[in-house]
């Protein structure tokens, strides 16, 4: 039975890989946010808010599909990220203390890229109730060097015309520009600090307006697309595959091979496997 995260706060990290901004044709819309350092992530946005009023109240995980808008006009792109299930630490004054990291999986962060009447990024976001999807829980011994991660690498494919075709580049978790500690020392500063400014909002008031949820979801960035997936956007009939898989046991080809023949499972992987439909 799929895991329901509607009392979660989803939320996203930006630009915490090298280049994909550029090749998602956003590094415009941060050009005005000062990084903490150079390579460092751009900042957090929200794409599911409990208890929101907003099109970010509306519950958009679906593991089997990606609903592209009514507007035939938008563009949908998928994005390969890792996700993280975590508990969030509160302080006596609601600041958050600490989060701990329980899970991780595979994410498809499936994002709006020629919506102009978006001023922030979670406008691109929730785009429908099959805007986001996730892959198996794989748990996390110790989120640091020398725990399960280092042997993890993120790939994906998009499957059209009868063949699995390579959508984001093979890549090893470790390979995230801010991953482990330093990740998490940089989540709960910017959950604490970021303000409404560019494309990015106050976060406190987001926590605030969802009661202080204890259950996080953030989707740590997408990794870079191979020429095929910076120019592809997705269609119906697609089929995106997202996977996370130990790479002392498979190679990418080998994980190629599994999801052209049709596997939603694999040992030592989180695999998200979605259908690209049309809303109607």
């Amino acid at each position: 039975m799929e895991e329901n995260y509607k009392e979660a706060l989803c939320l996203g990290v930006a630009g915490n890989f090298a280049n994909h901004l550029k090749q998602a044709g956003e590094a415009g819309d941060f050009a005005n946010i000062i990084s903490d350092e150079k390579g460092a992530p751009k900042g957090i946005f929200p794409f599911y808010i409990p208890q929101c009023n907003t099109a970010l109240g509306r519950y958009c995980i679906n593991n089997d599909k990606i609903i592209l808008p009514k507007d035939t006009t938008f563009n949908v792109q998928a994005e390969p990220e890792i996700g993280l299930e975590c508990e969030i630490v509160y302080n006596m004054n609601n600041k958050i203390d600490s989060i701990n990291v329980m899970n991780f999986f595979a994410f498809n962060d499936a994002s709006v890229r020629n919506d102009t009447t978006a001023k922030k990024i979670s406008q691109k976001k929730n785009f429908s109730f099959g805007s986001k999807g996730m892959g198996e829980k794989i748990a996390i011994d110790v989120f640091k060097e020398g725990g399960i991660c280092d042997n993890y690498s993120l790939t994906s494919f998009l499957i059209f015309e009868n063949n699995a075709h390579q959508y984001g580049n093979n890549t090893k978790l470790s390979n995230y520009s801010y991953f482990y500690q330093k990740l998490l020392n940089w989540i709960v500063k910017k959950l604490n600090t970021q303000e409404d400014y560019a494309v990015l909002e106050n976060l406190s008031e987001i926590i605030k307006q969802a009661n202080f949820p204890k259950k996080l979801i953030i989707a740590i960035g997408s990794t870079s697309y191979t020429p095929l997936g910076e120019d592809r956007y997705l269609k119906e009939g697609d089929e995106i595959a997202v996977i996370a898989y130990n790479h002392t046991q498979y190679t990418n080809e080998e994980i190629k091979n599994f999801i052209k023949d049709g596997a939603a499972y694999i040992k030592n992987a989180s695999v998200v496997r979605q259908i690209v439909i049309r809303d109607s």
